[in-house]
């Protein structure tokens, strides 16, 4: 598995990995990453990791489809076959969609299909999660499609809303768990063969809460 990873900031998810992979615990090798945001430090990570790296945003190029043509063309470039969403806060066009079909991954702080959708994101997700009075919270590590985080999941984990939760303190929990999340979620896709049987599948219903 060659990973590839997109990131807006710090680029956490693509740390852990990339930690994951040289001590052997994920069967992979970390060649590319890109990022939106020309001072992320994910990008210093990732030329002091020898990745290749590059700042591909709509600040340096306006038109989103030249872009999405950019972004794909620098995936391709790296030899990458598994994309990893790595804090990324942008929407993936149509072309990268398509080449990486069933081999892009991204985590959400909350069980889905619960509290996902356009403008779900960050800290907006644990306010719904308090808002709603749900009882249990989590993340969700998913396949990406062109529905706003209704690709199929791969693996969830889940923490107790307990009484007194701040969004800090939810947040907390639930980010502890993102890590080895996204790893049992990539070796899921090692297990079936890069993803390719999701590729086109349904994601799957959670029970309602709150």
């Amino acid at each position: 598995m060659k990973l590839a990873f997109l990131a807006s900031h710090g680029g956490s998810a693509a740390r852990h990995i990339a930690s994951a992979c040289a001590s052997g615990v994920l069967n992979g090798i970390p060649v590319a990453l890109a990022s939106n945001n020309s001072r992320s430090p994910a990008l210093l990570w990732a030329q002091q990791a020898g990745l290749k790296w590059a700042h591909l945003s709509s600040a340096r190029i306006p038109d989103a489809d030249a872009l999405d043509a950019a972004i794909l063309e620098f995936l391709l470039e790296s030899g990458a076959d598994t994309l990893v969403l790595s804090g990324y806060m942008r929407e993936l066009g149509p072309r990268v969609l398509g080449q990486f079909a069933g081999r892009v991954v991204n985590v959400h702080p909350s069980l889905l299909p619960r509290h996902g959708g356009r403008g779900m994101y960050g800290d907006r997700v644990h306010e719904a999660v308090l808002a709603a009075g749900d009882t249990e919270s989590g993340a969700t590590v998913h396949l990406v499609t062109q529905g706003i985080d209704e690709g199929p999941v791969l693996a969830q984990s889940r923490v107790s809303v307990l009484p007194g939760d701040t969004l800090e303190s939810l947040k907390a929990r639930v980010q502890a768990t993102e890590g080895d999340l996204m790893l049992e979620a990539l070796r899921t896709l090692q297990d079936v063969g890069k993803g390719n049987r999701f590729a086109h599948s349904p994601p799957p219903s959670l029970p309602p809460q709150g």
